[in-house]
């Protein structure tokens, strides 16, 4: 356990905490018996249960499916502190320890398995973790509106059964339509090829349709021997978006068939937009899994708010001198936003918090930088990242809320940057211009990932990035340099990083450094050819590049790039039974 804002359970711990009720934190419990579950007694509301800041399998499992040899976030990187998909038997451990206590799962390990997804490391679609973990309720997102609501409903007396219409959440019903919500097939928005036969209207039996019709059918009785078949029509509801659920393709049905699972993939994808996402519901056996639409956004003075909690930005006291890896990672870094309009399909953060950019407040962060220098142990001066999913997104937005409201693209930047799009880089300058005036910072580095197609269009940006935030080498990410692999990914060509490279070389120069990018590459990703990785490996040697370490693609549950993975189809157009096939290296 470390009580810093950018481990999710002390920000969520903390955040309760301010909304005046108690909280405790059962860290890496024991999960082979339910006795530490107990060591803090039964909660009055509710066990709030989560894997970490990282997924369990990808945390635990290399991309080979081979065992890690450390942990990052645990106590002197020992491995195996934690269950594999440890928010199921967490979860019931819980149940346990106390029967008839809400459970609420969340975190990032939750919230990319809250539908049927396809596991890597089985090979296999596996059922919304819900359902194996027996919760109550999934919270998926960054949780912070619904974790603060949860609370005080059920402070109030109101059971965790009536908790059904809370933004970012997920739960449990019988299957079938819930009254007065208008249902919509999924196949109406994106056709897989057959799926079911549609319906008879003429074979379904409901109401009729009118007065007339009644008597019509009486007088037919009576002069006609044979029985007479009437039209019958469906009930008609109105199609307000407001109560408005998509209905996916069922578990049962996408477990076995793999381009209904890229189908419901592309669906959930085009449904994350909290200004116009509708709920989904997929079938599980004879019960449905429900999703709520996206939480809404916080503003800046909410995020803030969440930032500004009294965090001691240390590690418990318990682990002694035993040095948390990744704690010592972040310690003396500053997260200044959330969020990521990138959509890159390999990646889960665009799924998980949105492509809404949340930025703090310049004078939030400040506040945080001020607090490292005065009260982190060790700090000598530094600020190691200014930061988040990604380095140069701060306070980049669309230029219209409409706009932004109705838009149904995955990518505010593939396959071009968005006319509507914002992309005046002249308040993170400003940011990081104040931030390394302040007296006893002697330096502040860029560590995040740097979005080039971006920083391209502004080269005071890259200027000032270059000329003072580089420590010899960024770190940057072009991921291949083949179209191919490169469009599946959803990241720009090669020639964009080219450009960027001269930029950098050029302020380089000028400020008098000698510095240096280092590119990351994946490997098999879906999309990518044996001779895709053959011109790779000739790009890199007429550059003058060794690979050092190599990153094999790994499907992380719920990513776009799964669905390819495990079906061979594209995901970035229509999923159809007949074309759109990819190569897909395993």
């Amino acid at each position: 356990y470390v009580d810093h804002p950018s481990f999710g359970m002390a920000l969520i711990g903390r955040l309760l905490e301010a909304q005046g009720f108690r909280v405790g934190i059962i860290s890496q419990p024991d999960w082979m018996s339910a006795d530490d579950f107990k060591q803090l007694g039964k909660p009055n509301l509710f066990f709030g249960v989560t894997g970490g800041n990282m997924d369990s399998m990808v945390n635990r499992y290399t991309s080979d499916r081979r065992i890690r040899s450390n942990d990052a976030y645990t106590a002197g990187g020992e491995g195996g502190k934690r269950p594999d998909r440890c928010v199921v038997p967490y979860s019931q451990r819980c149940r346990e320890a106390y029967k008839g206590v809400p459970i609420v799962i969340g975190g990032i390990e939750a919230s990319l398995r809250r539908i049927a997804h396809f596991d890597y490391w089985s090979e296999k679609v596996r059922r919304s973790v819900i359902m194996d973990a027996k919760a109550d309720l999934l919270v998926y997102g960054n949780g912070e509106r619904q974790v603060v609501e949860i609370a005080h409903r059920l402070a109030q007396g109101e059971p965790v059964s009536e908790l059904t219409d809370i933004r970012g959440t997920a739960f449990i019903t019988k299957h079938g339509q819930r009254e007065g919500w208008w249902e919509k097939d999924s196949t109406s928005v994106d056709i897989p090829g057959k799926v079911n036969p549609p319906i008879d209207p003429y074979a379904v039996q409901t109401e009729a349709s009118c007065e007339t019709q009644k008597a019509e059918t009486e007088q037919d009785k009576k002069t006609s021997d044979t029985k007479t078949n009437i039209i019958r029509f469906h009930k008609v509801m109105p199609k307000d978006s407001s109560k408005s659920v998509i209905r996916l393709p069922a578990y049962q049905d996408v477990r076995s068939d793999s381009v209904l699972y890229a189908h419901t993939s592309r669906i959930l994808h085009l449904e994350t937009n909290p200004g116009n996402a509708m709920a989904l519901v997929q079938q599980h056996g004879e019960r449905d899994v429900w999703l709520n639409p996206p939480p809404i956004p916080l503003t800046t003075a909410e995020i803030d708010g969440v930032f500004d909690l009294p965090y001691s930005r240390v590690a418990h006291k318990q682990y002694g001198d035993n040095a948390i890896p990744a704690y010592e990672m972040i310690r003396f870094s500053v997260n200044i936003m959330r969020g990521c309009f990138g959509g890159c399909t390999f990646c889960s953060i665009t799924e998980h918090e949105g492509r809404i950019i949340q930025s703090r407040s310049e004078d939030s962060i400040i506040k945080e930088v001020e607090a490292i220098r005065d009260t982190t142990p060790g700090f000598t001066g530094v600020i190691s990242d200014l930061g988040g999913p990604t380095a140069n997104m701060y306070r980049l937005a669309c230029k219209s809320k409409e706009i932004e409201a109705s838009c149904r693209r995955l990518s505010c930047v593939f396959p071009s940057i968005c006319k509507n799009l914002g992309t005046d880089h002249t308040p993170l300058v400003n940011l990081y211009r104040r931030a390394r005036a302040l007296p006893g910072i002697k330096k502040i580095l860029i560590a995040s990932g740097l979005r080039y197609d971006l920083a391209v269009l502004s080269p005071e940006y890259v200027k000032e990035l270059v000329t003072h935030h580089v420590g010899g080498y960024l770190k940057i990410a072009p991921e291949h340099t083949e179209d191919g692999p490169l469009d599946q990914m959803m990241k720009p060509g090669i020639g964009t990083y080219d450009k960027f490279k001269a930029m950098f070389d050029k302020y380089s120069k000028a400020a008098g450094k000698e510095q240096y990018l280092i590119p990351y590459f994946i490997a098999a990703h879906p999309g990518t050819t044996n001779t895709d990785m053959m011109n790779l490996a000739i790009w890199l040697k007429q550059n003058g590049f060794r690979a050092d370490q190599v990153q094999a693609y790994l499907p992380s549950p719920m990513s776009a790039a799964a669905a390819m993975y495990h079906s061979g189809k594209s995901t970035l157009h229509k999923v159809r039974r007949k074309g759109g096939d990819i190569t897909v290296p395993k």
